[in-house]
């Protein structure tokens, strides 16, 4: 039978529930078993993807289309695990669900309430994640903070649980704080017994407590824990703050979390592997120079709505023995006459995915200073987009090129809605959503790249390149190197005569894990390097090193 591990969390919301739901699946698959996990959003929203960033941070895109939750992106990069739509479930579907079927009659007439129906649906879909999975154990998430009015009907679904599947197939694993007192300079538990009695009271005992805290907790506070937690000593657990989340795994396997879990749950597992893991780690730890990317965006002031484009940096200047170094820069504070200022120091440039007019002509400015300076360029989506209107308007001389989605009476559309775009209003999950196929030309650096024919990428757009103009770009040096199967979509764009600038119109940032870099971010990063040591600022990576370091690790 499939197990359930059921992650809540208390005292204070952005503990990191996401990254220690996803640690957790590391140590269990890391034992030789199939892992899945899942998210329980408590908002009304049907899902993120009508959010703005700076509300959600960033939209993660499923294989399937689903647009989710940015946590998933860390169950996916943490277990290597590509999920599906039963992934993330919000009060809102739960509830669209339920009025649906009572329109349609299927109540009987009956009373709908949230006690059945709505937490039998809830259950319903955690059943349905491991049906159709087939996963040895199921992890599931729940959103927000023990206490929260709007979390109530989850938890209650999840206390349900335990009676219908048994206690021997359940784990309560709760993630609290522990917080600091200056004054007394002492870390306190109170907080955590207060979170455990809350809990208690809506009928969860938790089997697991993980303890969040910046600074050392001491063995004497553990015991303190476990016995007004009414928790097995070993259960609870210390997590103190890392300098990177990918230390969490190791953190709570060298605490015993593990080999707990896989007696609590009698589950038949391996003996654990985490040395790729671990060599990881030392990689990020220990670098053997820097490389310095300027990303440039309109969501800039929260670093979240730009998470998977960090961890692909991250992930491809591991690769290549480097520190990434990020310069966040605001594309709406930037414009032709300041431009060079704020990007002389860059390695390389990235221009990330986003919606609507504000900052466009920061990023056009971005995409000439890279084209002209010969920067290593790398545009996500919107990033392709605003590449090729530079081009356009200075390569081409045609300076009233733009995009439809920012001036829809503009006279010379490169960038234009898609044909089965026209006609949709609503907002919510109508674009051109997950995986499709692109086909790689030969002698362009992005079949390098990839050394393969096809991939297969996320999206998430309306707009796409206009075929009208196709030819007359390709005509001034514009090369297409990446297509749908069928030639009649761009998925790829470079400038021929750069030394590398690419820009995809789909996200390869959702499909990058820690010890399988994206290959598109890896050559970047390549790139980047070979730039530096051009300028003369001393590559920190010299790329005779760089190569076989590659070789080695099977990127190349």
């Amino acid at each position: 039978m499939t197990r359930y591990i059921f992650c809540t969390g208390g005292v204070v919301s952005s503990l990191g529930k996401g990254v220690t739901a996803a640690s957790v699946g590391r140590i269990l698959k890391a034992r030789g078993l199939s892992v899945v996990i899942q998210k329980l959003d408590p908002y009304i929203n049907v899902d993120p993807g009508t959010m703005s960033p700076y509300q959600h941070g960033e939209v993660y895109v499923l294989e399937d289309g689903t647009e989710t939750d940015l946590d998933l992106g860390h169950y996916e990069r943490f277990t290597d695990v590509n999920l599906f739509r039963h992934a993330n479930v919000t009060t809102g579907q739960i509830y669209a669900e339920i009025i649906t079927r009572e329109r349609r009659g299927d109540f009987l007439g009956g009373t709908v309430q949230v006690i059945p129906h709505i937490t039998d649906e809830i259950k319903r879909r955690i059943h349905l994640m491991a049906q159709s999975s087939g996963a040895d154990v199921v992890i599931v998430e729940i959103g927000g903070t023990v206490g929260d009015i709007e979390s109530l009907p989850f938890l209650e679904a999840i206390r349900q649980m335990r009676k219908d599947v048994g206690v021997d197939n359940t784990c309560y694993i709760h993630l609290t704080l522990l917080p600091y007192i200056r004054a007394t300079d002492e870390l306190k538990t109170k907080p955590t017994q207060h979170s455990v009695r809350e809990l208690r009271s809506i009928g969860i005992h938790p089997d697991v407590l993980i303890c969040r805290a910046d600074y050392t907790i001491t063995p004497d506070l553990l015991d303190k824990i476990a016995l007004f937690g009414d928790v097995d000593r070993e259960a609870v657990i210390p997590l103190e703050t890392s300098d990177t989340i990918y230390d969490v795994p190791l953190t709570l396997e060298e605490a015993g979390l593990g080999e707990y879990l896989v007696r609590r749950l009698r589950l038949d597992a391996e003996p654990p592997d985490l040395d790729d893991w671990r060599d990881l780690v030392t990689r990020l730890r220990n670098p053997e120079g820097d490389v310095r990317i300027a990303l440039v965006g309109k969501y800039v002031g929260l670093h979240d709505a730009y998470l998977s484009v960090h961890e692909a940096l991250l992930h491809a200047a591991a690769s290549h023995g480097l520190r990434l170094v990020v310069d966040w820069i605001d594309s709406e504070h930037l414009d032709e006459q300041d431009v060079a200022v704020h990007l002389a120091q860059a390695d390389g440039i990235v221009v990330p995915g986003g919606f609507g007019e504000r900052g466009i002509e920061g990023k056009i400015a971005t995409a000439r200073y890279a084209r002209e300076q010969e920067v290593p360029y790398l545009g996500l989506c919107l990033g392709l987009q605003v590449m090729v209107i530079e081009f356009a308007r200075h390569v081409l001389g045609d300076e009233q090129a733009n995009s439809a989605e920012f001036m829809p009476d503009t006279t010379h559309p490169v960038i234009d809605l898609m044909l089965d775009q026209k006609g949709v209003t609503d907002k919510g999950g109508t674009m051109r959503l997950g995986a499709y196929p692109c086909v790689l030309q030969e002698g362009t650096k992005s079949r390098q790249a990839y050394g393969v024919d096809e991939v297969s990428e996320r999206h998430r757009h309306r707009y796409e390149i206009n075929n009208a103009y196709r030819e007359i770009l390709a005509n001034k040096g514009m090369v297409w190197s990446g297509r749908s199967p069928s030639g009649h979509l761009v998925e790829i764009g470079e400038i021929g005569d750069h030394p590398w600038m690419i820009g995809s119109q789909f996200h390869p940032e959702f499909k990058t894990r820690p010890n399988r870099p994206h290959p598109l971010f890896v050559e970047f990063i390549r790139a980047a390097v070979e730039h530096r040591a051009k300028e003369g600022r001393g590559a920190s990576c010299p790329e005779a090193d760089v190569a076989p370091r590659l070789a080695s690790k099977g990127l190349m």
